[in-house]
């Protein structure tokens, strides 16, 4: 193989949205800095004790048929999304913080008007020299 030919094979491919994504009206919807003290981590020093975990996302929503109706059943109520997280974090011990981002990521997935989701888990205590350490996902719904 040339070197130009493994530069290519190198290169990411640039994907296009989903027409879905890119057509319909939509809105965004987001939870900034959300708190929890979670059973978190894989070290022995994680276990048997809570940390903070600071959670952030974002929605990419559908906008609903009749946004001046003033309905909440029309909208995505991020205040079911935060209390949903806290029931995902109350139910035990979590190891790895990307289970956690995809335990979030596949609830807000659930609700029919999210399209995508980019869920942030950190956790601040994670690493003495840095203010915070963690992941990021996107995830898309399937194309119905």
């Amino acid at each position: 193989m040339t070197k130009q030919m493994n530069k290519q094979a190198l290169a990411p491919s640039i994907i296009p949205l989903p027409q879905s994504e890119t057509d319909s009206p939509a809105r965004f919807v987001f939870l900034r800095d959300l708190k929890f003290a979670a059973q978190i981590g894989l070290y022995d020093s994680e276990q048997g004790r809570t940390q903070p975990v600071i959670i952030n996302l974002t929605l990419l929503v559908d906008d609903p048929i009749e946004p001046l109706s003033d309905d909440p059943a029309n909208v995505v109520c991020y205040n079911k999304i935060a209390k949903g997280i806290g029931e995902i974090i109350a139910e035990g011990h979590i190891k790895l913080v990307e289970t956690l981002a995809e335990r979030i990521a596949n609830l807000c997935l659930a609700h029919p008007m999210v399209r995508k989701v980019q869920v942030r888990v950190e956790k601040p205590e994670a690493i003495e020299q840095a203010a915070g350490a963690g992941v990021e996902i996107i995830r898309v719904k399937p194309m119905r």
